[in-house]
């Protein structure tokens, strides 16, 4: 007769116990990545650096794009969402946009990263229009507040474009300083609030020769004026 207890099941979803946090997790594959490069490091190698199952590593990311993704995104979350950046002045936003942009760019383990493919290319879109155009919005607020936020990204977008990732020589050239001093004037003109269309309209009306606010002047003399002058030429 077999006594023994039967081994208790394996039970899926979330393991048990405290696990490596997503952020050690997240530290271990950055260090592969840059090392090894995107196409070279596997998932077993990240969960041997952190001494967990594959499984864990799949069930908190999805797959390796999906890790690879997050490790590109804390860094752009960083340096581009940080309370110093969207949570100061806003007269000096346009600034400290520049400058965070700069910043992280010039990071030489973060160009080594953007390198890395299309899937690099795909994180940076994905947290630009997400995550960036997302907590710019609300940072700004008001009506129009998604079409400033949208004029923003695409400059910094531009930016990132012809300077890093297909550089073009004369952005390539320019110090960082010199990027803010001809940037920070565009960035400040979409960032400032917009007036209304219907105001536009409105004035537009008023001042209009042709509207209902007033009669058509023709060589000094209204419409009307001449209407009168004609009747007083007859009477006379």
């Amino acid at each position: 007769m077999n006594n023994a207890l039967p081994a208790p099941a394996r039970t899926r979803g979330r393991p048990r116990g405290n696990p490596p946090t997503r952020e050690s997790i997240v530290s271990a594959a950055r260090s592969l990545f840059l090392e090894h490069g995107y196409r070279s490091t596997t998932l077993r190698a990240v969960a041997g650096a952190v001494g967990v199952d594959p499984a864990l590593i799949v069930y908190h990311f999805g797959s390796k794009k999906g890790l690879f993704a997050d490790v590109m995104q804390f860094q752009c979350a960083n340096a581009l969402a940080r309370d110093e950046v969207l949570g100061g002045d806003p007269a000096t936003l346009p600034d400290r946009l520049i400058d965070a942009v700069t910043g992280l760019w010039e990071d030489a383990d973060f160009q080594q990263l953007t390198t890395q493919g299309d899937e690099a290319a795909e994180v940076i879109r994905e947290y630009l229009e997400r995550e960036l155009l997302a907590r710019l919005v609300e940072f700004l607020g008001g009506r129009d507040a998604t079409a400033r936020a949208t004029a923003v990204v695409t400059i910094l977008g531009g930016l990132i474009y012809t300077r890093y990732l297909n550089p073009l020589p004369t952005p390539a050239a320019l110090t960082p300083s010199e990027i803010r001093h001809s940037l920070t004037p565009a960035l400040r003109a979409v960032l400032a609030p917009r007036l209304c269309a219907a105001a536009h309209a409105t004035a537009d009306r008023r001042g209009s020769p042709t509207s209902g606010g007033g009669a058509v002047r023709r060589g000094g003399f209204t419409a009307d004026g001449r209407r009168r002058a004609a009747a007083r030429g007859q009477d006379e």
